[in-house]
């Protein structure tokens, strides 16, 4: 029996990951008061640079730094868009996605079927040897234990600095923010940027440690995923963990019961249970009271110029 719940616990903490950064990310972008729903097409170029930069140099390093970088790259097209030229936030979004797609598929097909970098998981001196809790946390990629540092430094950033106040006071109130002396325009861009880093990580992990290689659409909708965990954790990046480990603990019981050949769920059904979720998620949100819409940027999708 433990063994089984520690086996669905690792792969429940493997399967989150992506989503949790990708979370992260897009919580810094929104507190900033932009929407970029562009996350999935970050994450496939990320998944993309991170693989080709790791099978043409063997380096692990350089290989996760290509994947970030990448999406921080793709994201600066919408800041542009929506910054500079003030570009509906949504349609941005979805255009961005659409091209990150394009992009990757069309680049990445002389890489199918070629073996890169992988980056392995690997145990935590002493804390790996906690019963049970060590195997399922601390028996991970580096990138989960990157996860773990990450959510709770963005909440004290964004919360006990004077850098997350200022981005915080520009996601609620822009004008104000403005007239108080802030760069409004220069603190969403960083936003958005920062965001997009987060993005590209997580399509790092993708095609460098959870399925190492490269294949069209690997990401698998992800990045809607983490769009929709915003909002469940209330813009809150130590939520988030939460929220992506729900994700991951559902896509961990399809693993299981292929595993051990249990037919209870058709495997149809189980492979829809992590997009059923997001859209349960939605629902409740929607249907929820004023303290989860209160949570929401007041300006979250507003374009902002000084001279309105």
């Amino acid at each position: 029996m433990m063994e089984d719940i520690v086996f669905i616990g690792q792969i429940a903490i493997k399967s989150s990951v992506a989503v949790l950064l990708a979370t992260i990310g897009e919580i810094i972008t929104e507190r900033g008061g932009v929407l970029n729903l562009g996350v999935e097409g970050m994450m496939i170029v990320g998944a993309l640079a991170g693989f080709a930069a790791g099978f043409a140099t063997g380096n692990p390093y350089l290989a996760i730094a290509a994947g970030a970088m990448a999406g921080g790259a793709l994201s600066l097209i919408h800041a542009f868009f929506t910054i500079k030229l003030r570009s509906n936030q949504v349609l941005c979004g979805l255009a961005l996605t659409i091209l990150g797609l394009g992009l990757a598929n069309f680049l990445g097909r002389p890489l199918i079927g070629e073996a890169g970098v992988r980056i392995r998981a690997f145990a935590v001196p002493y804390l790996s040897e906690i019963p049970y809790l060590g195997e399922i946390f601390f028996q991970q990629s580096p990138y989960a234990y990157g996860a773990y540092i990450l959510g709770p430094l963005a909440w004290y950033v964004m919360f006990k600095t004077r850098a997350g106040l200022v981005l915080r006071a520009v996601g609620e109130d822009a004008a104000a923010a403005d007239a108080a002396g802030v760069n409004v325009a220069a603190t969403r861009t960083i936003a958005i940027w920062v965001g997009g880093l987060f993005s590209g990580l997580a399509g790092s992990y993708l095609s460098l440690s959870y399925t190492p290689g490269w294949k069209e659409t690997m990401t698998g909708g992800q990045g809607w995923i983490a769009i929709a965990m915003v909002i469940f954790c209330t813009w809150n990046p130590l939520r988030a963990f939460w929220g992506a480990l729900l994700f991951g603990g559902l896509t961990a019981l399809q693993f299981f019961f292929q595993a051990t050949s249990i037919d209870i769920i058709p495997a149809y059904v189980l492979k829809m249970l992590p997009y059923l979720l997001t859209i349960g998620v939605l629902v409740l949100v929607t249907s929820s009271g004023k303290r989860r819409r209160s949570a929401s940027p007041a300006d979250l999708g507003v374009p902002f110029s000084r001279e309105s």
